[in-house]
Order: C-alpha cells, then structure tokens, then sequence
C-alpha cells in the first residue's frame, strides 16, 4: 500500500515496530538491517567490524612475514603453513567473527528460540525450534567450534565472515518484502486535535480518542480513527486501507477510516472507532496474524525437523572416522545448514502477504491463500457484490384511485426504520420530493422478504417482495407488472389491500465482466449469482456479466444449501459477498471473501480474506498469485534440495573447502530470498475499474444538496 509522507508532528511515534523478516539471522545481525535506519551501534556489531578489520589484517601479514612448512595432519605430505603472526590475527578474528554466532546458537538451545526476539507488533515467523529440533545456527555453531578447535584459524575466521554477511545480505533482502506491510505498521497517527463542547482545540494522544469525539483533521494530517465527516469537503487518499490508487471525495455524512490521509480540505470527524478497535487496527492485527502462519509444507517439514541435526551431525562423524580430514566434516555442517530450507516457505507468504495488503486484500491465515487456488466454483452474491448496490427508484405504479405521493409517502412510512439497501433508496427518492414519512407506533422486519409498520392512526403498511405480500394474506393479482423487465420491485399494501409497486435499477459493478473472464481463464468455471431479487433483474445481470448460473428469488438459507450441494459435487468453493447478510454461506465456503469490507466488523470478521475496496478484479488477482505463492515455494524447496545433494557430491569427489561451503550457504539462502521477492510486484499492473459509480454517487450528493428533485413519474 502506497502512503503519502504525513506531515512530521503527526507522526511523532513514541514506538517502534520492528520488522524481522530474517529466519536465520546469525548472531543477531538483523540489527544491522533495521529498516527504520535506527542502527544500534551495541557490542556485537562493534565486534564485528574489528573482527573484518582483524581478519584483513591476517591476509596482509601472509604478504610481509614468511611462510613455513609443516606436516599436513592428515597424510605425510609436507605443506605450506600460514606465518604465526597471521595465524594469531586470524585466530583473534575468528573470536570475534564467530563468538556472536556461537553466543547466539547456545542461547538458541537454552532458550528454544533464535538468538534474535521479536518484541510486540514484530512479523516474523515463528522461530521456535520445531518440534523441539533444530536450528542452523547450531550447525554453524559446531562448525566455527571444530575449525577453531583444529587450528584452521584462517578458514574459521573466513567462515564466520561469510555467514554473517550472508545473513545480513538474507535480512536487507527480505526487509523489502515486508517493505509495504510495514509501512502499514507505521501510518498510525499518535496525536489528534480534540474540538471540545466549548469549541475549543486540544492536542491529545490517538490512543485516548473515545466514540463521540470531535477531532480537525487538516490537509496532509493521517485521519486518527475511524469515524463520520461532520463538517467539511476534501479528498482523501485510501490506499492504505482499501487499495484503491483514485482518493476519494468526502463531504458530510460519509466515513472515515483511521490511517487514511486527508489531501485538501479541512475535515472534522465524529470518531466512532479508534486504536485497536479502529478499521486500520484491525487490518494490523490481521496481518500480524496472517504473517506468524506457516503454509502447508513448512508444516509437513516440521514434522522431520527434530531428526535433522542429529542425522547430520552422525553423517559429519562417519565422514571424519573414514577421512580422518576435519575439513570435510565441517564442511558438510555448513553444506547441510538448513537456512535456505527454513526460508524457502516463510520468504513467499511474507511476499504474497505484502502485494495482496498493498491492493487491499486481507487473507487472516496461509492456509487460506493456500485454497484461493484450488477453487472451481465461486457462489457471488448480487446487490453489492457483483452490482453497485446502489439502487434507485425509477418507476412507481399506483393501483386507479392512488396518488403516487400517496404510495411513495406510505412506503417510505415503512422503510424508513430499515437499513436495507432498497429501504435507503426509497428514503433518498423521498426527501427529494419533499415528502415526509408518517409516524409509526410499530415495525417489524422479516430479513430478505420485507416490512410492516402500523402507522400512528392504527392502519397497516407492507412494503416488500410479492411473495412477503401473499403470505400475509394480501391479494396482488390485480397489480399491473407487465412492463418491468429488468427492475426489482418492491409491493406496498394499505390496510391489508396491495396498492401498487415501486421499481428499482442496480447496474453492474465496474469491471465485474473482466473480472468473471479471467475468472473463465484461470480455470473456475462454476460462477454462480445468488440473489433474494426477482428472476427478471437477476436474468439481466447475470448475462451481462457472463454467469454460468444464477437463482432468484432466494432466501438467506438458500445460499447455505447451494454452498453444501456444491461442495457435494466436488468443488472447492470460494463465497463472495458483503459480509452482513451473508454469513452462513461465507462460513459454509472452502474459503470466503467478503467485499467492501473497510468499516464493517461484521464483513472482516466474517470472512476468510477481506477485500477492503470494492474492485472486482481483485478475486482472480488472488487466484494467480495463491498459485503463483505455491509454485514459489515449490522452487524453492527443489531448488535447495538440488543444491545440497550437488554440494555433497563435490565434498565426497574433494572438491569442497569450508569456506567454499559457507559461500555456497549464502549464495542458496539469497537465491531462495531473490525468487521469493519476485511475488511482491505482483499485482502492480492491476487498474482500477473506471469509476462511473463514483462519478454517479458524487452527483447524487451535489443533488441531494442542492434542490430536491421531483418523484419519478407514474407509469
């Protein structure tokens, strides 16, 4: 997610998230990569920089002092020896080279986690020894013991050098990955300015803000909690929040998300939600999760893990009991340090993680992205989904004897007290023609079929679907509905008598055609529309869009049963929808996603990857890079396994020196990190549909302003 630089006093942060993306960081060299760039200069790093500075010196004293002879050790030649002078620097570089190494290996074995901890909010992987087994550090640990051990104070030296620039190397590289999740973790303001009663300012911490809050929000500030524009007009950019590269308008009555920064105008916010309980701590807490999971065969390796370094170690004896040449015996301890293995799982998710926060998508566990792939059949619901949601009244047929305000006012007696979609346009149509709802002393609502209200004289309304209507007693035949192709009609009785109808429009979303397509190209080829709407509007939708099924007329359970009966079939079933009425079909799926999903408790909680923005594109996005992540991962292992079994083949030819293999070590760990990072720019090429309906809601606002429009016209 792209972020804007925020003006410098609203991000004073007085805390620090770290972000450790390195699974075999050595001797605590992850400091060294800091991405924040507070670099602490502690005693490990300093000893570090005079070990290099020893060692260089070690190599410049073979080139002033004469070299002698000696016996091999290991066969009766006679071989050159390395002046003493040299050999001292180089034995004194190996202490400090290779005492952060062991130090962090033996508080690894002490402790059962790695020498480096992850304090609060940190991502990383779980770096606890698997299975109570192994870790590398260990094996490099015995490594540096026995060069040092032997007398091979150079090659030790050279060793330690190698693996710690190796891991510092590992650690810079996949702090980039982790590059957009962090700024993520960054963009929370720390202060806010309160309007009290009085109308006075006051500075106070974002943390303290509490529901009812008023706060200024100027041009360049981040929006300290989620909340409603009370006052003011400006645009504000999303992207951290929703993805979406366009900001957007905001005027009174519209939400707000914390974290989102406001561009030109000066806003005030009533603040409903802030801290952890806000949008953007959610989205943190999310990711945070998300990142601490392991995918599915980092878990079946673990199951192996706590035989490795006992294996080795007994592979390490058996090569010295039939060589009698340490050298080779440390060398297969740093060929078989598994660090590139430990990476290959852990670098691809933390990248995957990062491109799908950076668009807006949030996936909760690994093990959810892992099933994104396997879908064959996606169930989408209609209003709000797969169409704007956006309805509108755009005709009305009144029975003879009925004046169309008469029905629009009696509907909107009703729908008033409802939150439904279909409720809030009638609501919007009627304040356009200045007509005031009648009071109501009773209200009842039965979800996806309709309501009744009894009005403050004692008569009935039911306003709702044709069949709420009927079961209630109420006689519609002699309603006219020849002419209604393509709308959704809502039935309005008086008094247990139906009067007539309301008809209502929803278009499709923008890009929700592409988006089935390359739903159609990526193998899914069961696309379903659910829908509680008539067959008519449902029919005009799903051919426009190209859905290879669709049903009408469906109640919430509806959806339950046609996620179970495909899933009998044998599909793997992803369900889309938005969350709030959705919720048994969302829990059925294989996996769900749950649209629009920035400010909804409901739709975060609910689903299995929360698609904050409303960009259809996203669901076959998350497909390719769900295989993409897989295939990754794959590589990696392969690659790595490849490259263990050709390293020993030249250690059982003796073509393999110590420091060979510990050049090798880095050189496997930051080709698995390379390959991993490819999966962060994925995703970059995705547009942003054409924003027709954000044009189409911008002039709904300046309408509504402005002078209330006429009802629409009779037919």
């Amino acid at each position: 997610m792209s972020t804007a630089t925020p003006h410098a006093h609203d991000h004073d942060h007085s805390h620090d998230h770290g972000l450790d993306a390195d699974c075999c960081d050595v001797g605590g060299m992850a400091k060294l990569g800091q991405s924040d760039g507070e670099q602490k200069l502690d005693f490990q790093i300093i000893a570090v920089l005079l070990g290099v500075t020893v060692l260089i010196a070690s190599f410049i004293s073979m080139l002033i002092y004469p070299w002698g002879t000696g016996p091999d050790g290991h066969t009766d030649k006679i071989v050159s020896t390395v002046p003493f002078q040299s050999a001292m620097l180089a034995a004194v570089a190996s202490i400090l080279l290779g005492g952060p190494i062991v130090w962090g290996a033996a508080k690894g074995l002490v402790t059962g986690r790695c020498s480096h901890d992850h304090g609060p909010g940190q991502i990383g992987h779980d770096h606890e020894h698997v299975a109570g087994g192994s870790h590398m550090e260990e094996l490099v640990a015995i490594a540096i013991i026995a060069a040092f051990a032997e007398g091979m104070y150079v090659e030790c030296a050279v060793v330690a050098f190698f693996m710690l620039i190796a891991s510092l190397i590992e650690h810079r590289t996949a702090a980039g990955a982790l590059k957009t999740i962090e700024s993520l973790i960054r963009i929370t303001p720390t202060k806010a300015v309160v309007i009290n009663e009085a109308g006075e300012q006051q500075e106070v911490k974002a943390a303290d803000l509490k529901p009812g809050d008023r706060v200024l929000v100027l041009p360049g500030d981040n929006i300290p909690g989620d909340g409603k524009v009370v006052e003011g007009n400006s645009t504000v950019d999303q992207a951290n929040i929703t993805g979406e590269s366009v900001p957007v308008d905001k005027t009174p009555g519209d939400e707000a998300f914390a974290g989102t920064i406001n561009e030109t105008g000066r806003l005030v916010i009533e603040i409903s939600r802030a801290g952890e309980d806000s949008t953007l701590g959610k989205v943190q807490s999310l990711i945070l999760q998300a990142a601490q999971t392991k995918p599915a065969v980092v878990r079946e390796l673990s199951k192996y893990a706590s035989y490795y370094t006992p294996v080795v170690l007994i592979l390490a004896f058996i090569i010295f009991v039939f060589t009698k040449d340490l050298r080779n015996s440390i060398s297969l301890l740093l060929i078989a340090c598994p660090c590139a293995l430990i990476l290959c799982g852990p670098t691809a998710i933390v990248a995957s993680l990062s491109a799908s926060a950076r668009l807006g998508v949030l996936v909760k566990s690994v093990s959810d992205l892992e099933v994104v792939r396997r879908v064959t059949a996606i169930v989408f619901d209609k209003t709000g989904t797969l169409t704007t949601g956006d309805l509108s009244v755009t005709r009305m047929k009144p029975i003879e004897g009925v004046e169309g305000a008469e029905l629009l006012r009696l509907c909107v007696s009703a729908e008033v007290h409802s939150r439904h979609p279909v409720a809030r346009a009638v609501v919007e149509v009627a304040q356009k023609a200045k007509l005031q709802p009648t009071p109501t002393i009773g209200f009842e609502e039965v979800s996806g079929r309709g309501v009744k209200a009894t009005l403050e004289d004692g008569s009935s309304v039911y306003v709702g679907r044709e069949a709420f209507l009927i079961d209630n007693g109420i006689d519609v035949s002699k309603l006219d509905t020849s002419e209604t192709e393509g709308l959704s009609l809502l039935f309005v009785a008086h008094n247990m008598q139906a009067i007539g109808w309301l008809g209502l429009a929803d278009q499709p979303r923008a890009g929700a055609a592409e988006a089935l397509h390359e739903l159609d190209e990526a193998g899914v080829k069961r696309r379903v529309m659910i829908t509680g709407d008539r067959w008519s509007p449902a029919r005009r939708v799903a051919e426009a869009l190209g859905i290879t099924d669709f049903t009408a007329e469906a109640l919430p359970g509806d959806k339950l049963e046609l996620v179970e009966q495909l899933k009998a079939e044998g599909h793997t079933v992803a369900v889309v929808g938005d969350g709030v009425n959705d919720g048994p079909a969302l829990a059925a799926g294989d996996v769900s996603l749950a649209m629009g999903a920035a400010g909804s408790d409901v739709a975060i909680n609910s689903a299995s990857i929360a698609l904050m923005n409303n960009n259809l594109n996203r669901i076959p996005f998350m497909v390719g890079l769900s295989r993409k992540t897989v295939t990754v991962i794959r590589q990696n292992l392969a690659g790595t396994m490849i490259y263990i079994l050709a390293m020993i083949a030249l250690l059982l030819a003796g073509w393999m020196a110590p420091w060979v293999a510990a050049v090798g070590h880095g050189i496997s760990s930051i080709v698995v990190i390379f390959n991993s990072a490819r999966l962060v720019r994925e995703g970059e090429n995705l547009h942003t549909p054409d924003t027709t309906e954000q044009t189409g809601r911008r002039a709904r606002k300046l309408e509504h302003v402005g002078t209330p429009a006429a009802a629409p016209a009779t037919a």
